[in-house]
């Protein structure tokens, strides 16, 4: 009991100033250590125990808190002292140096230590090794230039026609959709080309790929052949339009197709409603194309008289069957052929006169003022006639009449009624086409102003080339418009179109 009471009783256990007595006089050891092997040496010539006495007697005098004040400094100055030495290493590091990779794309930054470096870890006090992976950078060549100041490409579009570029012409079959028939294909492409040129031979070769197009069709299941076919009809139309816009007899021909089509009965069996549609096109071209064209051949060439001179411009089909039909008929007369550049259409229908005996001149447009002297008609063709009686044709047929008038000759306008339109036109402005510039380009053999080549014509600077295919020519300039439905004032124009379409 004794004992136990003398336990309790005891201050190093119960007492906490005992408890602190214990932890100070640890400390204290602890900061004694460093403290003992940071002094100097003794000199040599004095005595060991006498130089550490007074040191043991005055650590022994220094309270706990002071040594816990110096261990704290002394620790602070070795961290000091350490990041100073990091500094001063990384100071002496040499640069790294650049070199390029196996692959030559770029280059690699590669330091002179080892790829492989230490890492030391704070707190575990453990070290791992990392593998320095090359650091890739761009070429020289590969990097960008500094920004400068952009150059603005040059508009190759006239202003005042801007409305009439649309997409460029097609030129090859590339893109086209699979529902085209082939047949189709190869049409736009002369289209493009002009190997098919002028408006009836344009509406006569459409309407016949067409029929192909209905003989090759077949009706889809769920569907009728009145709403399917013209949808199907609608994709070959689209490319045509995408090699060349359709001229207005093409497209008032798709418009009775379309028509046709949609009268068509739904429980009619397919074959017989096809061979309808192609004898129906065959009728079409039978009376409004080569009828109509003979009537009117038959009609003009009761114009023409023995020692006539015949002014031409271009070349109308119409025209060419009026001259033929006249020499057939055992009249002499000459023509004179006026042509214009780029199509020179005037050059077949010269070479066609003179391979069939009659007497002609050919001549280029810019002559046309000397040359309308000595005609006594002027016999021109037609790609539309508008609803106000203005002529629509091949640029170059509003100057060719306006200087006949001006000369007081007769200028006759030979036109099918399939070539008549609803449409109003004032000026060649607001309705054209614009063909691709190049076709005004010359040789690369001849040389010129502007440059040695087409490419340098067609791309000097300031410099912008307009290529229309047609003009209007006014109304007081024409004395007479023959059709079908026989000879007229070009103010009786939309009454010949209400009667032609029916309407």
């Amino acid at each position: 009991m004794s004992s136990g009471t003398h336990i309790l009783g005891n201050p190093s256990v119960d007492s906490p100033k005992g408890n602190l007595e214990k932890i100070d006089n640890s400390e204290v050891e602890k900061a004694q250590k460093p403290h003992q092997s940071s002094t100097p040496a003794a000199p040599a010539n004095g005595s060991k125990g006498s130089a550490n006495q007074p040191a043991d007697e005055k650590s022994e005098k220094i309270s706990g808190a002071e040594l816990k004040k110096r261990a704290k400094a002394e620790k602070s100055a070795k961290r000091a002292q350490a990041k100073e030495g990091q500094q001063k290493r990384l100071q002496d590091v040499p640069q790294p140096k650049e070199s390029k990779d196996q692959t030559g794309k770029g280059l690699t930054i590669q330091s002179p230590q080892s790829s492989a470096s230490t890492v030391q870890h704070k707190r575990s006090g453990s070290s791992s090794a990392t593998v320095q992976r090359p650091l890739q950078l761009r070429s020289a060549q590969h990097q960008p230039s500094a920004p400068g100041p952009e150059l603005k490409k040059e508009v190759k579009k006239v202003a005042m026609f801007g409305h009439l570029y649309g997409t460029p012409r097609r030129t090859t079959i590339a893109g086209a959709g699979k529902e085209v028939h082939p047949s189709v294909l190869a049409l736009g492409l002369q289209m493009s080309h002009y190997v098919v040129c002028g408006s009836n031979a344009r509406c006569v070769s459409t309407l016949l790929v067409f029929k192909r197009v209905i003989d090759a069709y077949t009706t889809p299941s769920g569907t009728s052949l009145p709403r399917h076919l013209t949808v199907h009809l609608s994709a070959q139309i689209d490319y045509l339009v995408s090699c060349r816009p359709l001229s207005v007899s093409m497209g008032n021909a798709i418009r009775w197709l379309k028509l046709l089509i949609s009268r068509i009965d739904p429980d009619t069996p397919e074959s017989k409603a096809k061979a309808e549609l192609c004898s129906a096109i065959d009728n079409f071209i039978r009376e409004r194309i080569t009828a109509a064209g003979q009537a009117i051949a038959n009609s003009a060439c009761s114009k023409i008289q023995n020692g006539d001179v015949i002014l031409t411009f271009a070349k109308s089909s119409g025209v060419e069957r009026t001259l033929l039909e006249a020499h057939r008929q055992g009249k002499s007369f000459r023509v004179i052929v006026v042509d214009s550049a780029p199509l020179h259409e005037g050059r077949n229908l010269a070479r066609s006169l003179v391979s069939l005996g009659l007497q002609v001149q050919y001549t280029l447009i810019h002559t046309v003022s000397h040359m309308v002297r000595d005609a006594t008609k002027v016999l021109l063709g037609a790609h539309a006639m508008m609803s106000n009686g203005r002529l629509y044709s091949r640029i170059g047929t509003a100057l060719v009449a306006m200087m006949a008038k001006e000369a007081d000759i007769p200028v006759i306008v030979l036109c099918e009624s399939v070539k008549f339109t609803d449409k109003v036109a004032l000026d060649s402005i607001a309705i054209n086409e614009i063909a691709p510039s190049e076709e005004l380009g010359y040789s690369g053999t001849e040389t010129h102003a502007v440059g040695s080549t087409e490419k340098e014509w067609h791309d000097a600077p300031n410099f912008q080339a307009l290529n229309l295919m047609y003009d209007l020519t006014p109304e007081e300039y024409i004395h007479m418009v023959i059709t079908e439905y026989g000879s007229l004032p070009p103010s009786s124009v939309p009454v010949v179109h209400r009667l032609s379409t029916n309407t």
